[in-house]
């Protein structure tokens, strides 16, 4: 097992990833997409909306652009794991199914593509319209440290998204009029065949694993528009519709702990044994949908230590992350939050051998 940490794009600097081997980490995981473009980012504080901004302008990342962060991430020690989320700009209308469909297709099989010559093994994305939606931010978290909770605060979760958003960011300039998305869950499932079965083999021959990140919240509609994998066995179904290795999973073990029902350390045997998990998010949350709080890893639901029994077990030698974390009280909260994660994680992985047997 690697450690690795996630970076949003402007965090993607010397400073950050000489933390990030200050800390302990071998490997990144980044995320190019601006999230906050044209929105201030203090904003993501107190909207329930998280401030997401506009992506409108963007442009399909480059071979270039690509290989000069592997070099810039190599010449600290690290190595890139993988590129997190597209910019809705760039498959809007394969979410959609859309008119720009054909084409924005072509564009990701040549980012993938791009990707693989970089060396890059591994792309996440999810397949949602109304993307990460409705949380809160507060102190919910230990000794009230500044966390992120669903259904803990009133939040705006009904508004339908409007016709030029997907992932709450304006792929279009904003068309004053425009009518809400309206799909069924099977359209969205069939949307996601057909995306499946046209990159797949582009993935493969480029040696890149597309890695699927399950909903967050795990409701059943949101915005109007339904979710994909809000329930593990969802998971199953999307590894089924394309058998290839380079069909992955983007675990993260917070999302999964969040839905209905139990059985997380099955789930995470099962799904470690596929060999299909492109990387996972180790991060921890106490309740489920339609009351959760993001907590401190050694403080959730979950027993950590036993999560990396089981991945010890089934053989699993790819890359965790903390992915979010409770924000510490002191000037570098941010910072001293992943580096708390990243020290019990490390922990963990280094005792892997003396944990003792997994209980499930």
């Amino acid at each position: 097992m690697k450690i690795g940490l996630g970076f949003y794009r402007e965090q993607l600097h010397r400073e950050n990833f000489r933390f990030a081997v200050q800390a302990g980490a071998t490997h990144v995981v980044a995320h190019l997409t601006n999230y906050f473009a044209g929105r201030d980012p203090k904003i993501y504080s107190g909207d329930p909306r998280h401030g997401w901004g506009d992506c409108s302008a963007d442009r399909l990342w480059t071979y270039e652009e690509l290989a000069a962060l592997v070099a810039a991430l190599s010449a600290e020690g690290l190595k890139l794991a993988a590129l997190e989320n597209f910019s809705p700009r760039f498959w809007y209308d394969v979410l959609l199914d859309g008119p720009e469909r054909a084409q924005q297709i072509e564009g990701l099989k040549q980012l993938i593509r791009d990707a693989g010559r970089a060396g890059i093994p591994c792309i996440g994305y999810n397949f949602s319209i109304a993307g990460v939606y409705g949380w809160t931010r507060g102190p919910y978290a230990r000794g009230g440290a500044n966390s992120v909770g669903y259904g803990v605060a009133a939040a705006e979760l009904g508004a339908p998204i409007p016709d030029v958003m997907v992932w709450n960011m304006l792929y279009l300039p904003e068309r004053p009029g425009e009518q809400p998305v309206s799909l069924t869950e099977s359209e969205l499932w069939d949307r996601l065949a057909r995306f499946l079965a046209d990159v797949i083999p582009v993935a493969e021959e480029a040696g890149v694993t597309l890695a699927a990140h399950p909903d967050d919240p795990p409701v059943d509609l949101l915005r109007g528009t339904p979710r994909l994998v809000n329930r593990p066995e969802k998971y199953d179904r999307l590894l089924s519709l394309v058998p290839s290795p380079r069909n992955g999973l983007e675990l993260c073990l917070g999302s999964l702990q969040e839905m209905p029902g139990g059985g997380i350390y099955d789930h995470v045997r099962r799904f470690a044994r596929s060999g299909r998990i492109g990387y996972i998010h180790f991060r921890n949350v106490r309740g489920k949908v339609p009351r959760y709080v993001e907590s401190f890893v050694d403080d959730g639901d979950i027993d950590m230590a036993e999560i990396v029994r089981i991945l010890r077990d089934e053989a699993y030698d790819g890359v965790l992350i903390p992915d979010h974390t409770p924000e510490m009280s002191c000037d570098a909260s941010w910072h001293a939050g992943k580096a708390f994660a990243l020290g019990y994680m490390k922990a963990l992985v280094q005792n892997a051998d003396a944990l003792g047997p997994a209980r499930h």
